[in-house]
């Protein structure tokens, strides 16, 4: 589309229709499961465009072009590093919009409860431990911490104390915990159910298990320290 004529045409609105038409930008930008995805890493940390694609299952030229998306909508920023683009999150306002975006999902569509039932695989799963009280569990030294995410982003950032834990390696792990320990797992944030599926197979073996409200994103956002594990 030309953008002069485009001009001309917002030029044309009202002065509410013309917001109104900005507003929809960031609803299309998130209205695609791609972009959600992608949005769900660049909260971990700023990445490529090949890393994006890498761990979202995308092709590049299709990442590139939902990155697109996201940056027309002010939902992402990027620069130039050398030959590659690095992209971010525009502010801690988006990890926000992501929030609250699941938070709208869960409390109004009936679908999106029963996919998170079969999750946990019971009708009362516990309620999440906040990051507040974690971080006073954490200093008592009361606390069993798993980050159940991959390990380079574990490596990238995590909780101080966490230990590293995938799924497919927590049935390894249990002969080491406590039988009374209280074990916290947490994951990527919003989108993430790695630390649902956790929780549910460590209760499944009688340990008490929470999962945290949010996960590395939104600790870190809070102003809590993260570790970086040293290259």
């Amino acid at each position: 589309m030309n953008k002069g004529i485009f001009r001309r045409s917002a030029m044309s609105m009202s002065p509410k229709a013309a917001l109104l038409e900005e507003y929809t930008l960031i609803a299309r930008a998130l209205a695609a499961p791609a972009r959600l995805s992608i949005l769900e890493q660049l909260a971990q940390g700023e990445r490529g465009v090949e890393a994006l694609a890498a761990k979202t299952g995308l092709a590049f030229a299709n990442c590139s072009q939902h990155l697109q998306h996201l940056r027309r909508a002010g939902l992402a920023t990027s620069r130039r590093e050398g030959k590659a683009v690095i992209y971010q999150l525009s502010d801690n306002k988006t990890l926000e919009l992501m929030d609250l975006l699941r938070i709208i999902a869960e409390r109004n569509l009936a679908q999106v409860e029963r996919i998170l039932r079969g999750l946990t695989g019971e009708d009362d799963a516990p309620e999440p431990i906040n990051r507040a009280e974690l971080a006073v569990r954490l200093a008592q030294g009361a606390v069993t911490v798993l980050d159940v995410r991959p390990s380079d982003e574990y490596a990238a950032g995590h909780i101080p104390g966490a230990r590293n834990v995938t799924l497919a390696e927590l049935d390894g792990i249990l002969p080491s915990l406590a039988p009374d320990a209280e074990i916290v797992a947490y994951c990527r944030g919003p989108y993430c159910v790695y630390a649902h599926q956790a929780v549910a197979t460590l209760r499944g073996y009688g340990f008490k298990a929470r999962r945290l409200e949010g996960g590395l994103p939104e600790w870190r956002e809070d102003g809590r320290p993260v570790v970086v594990a040293e290259s």
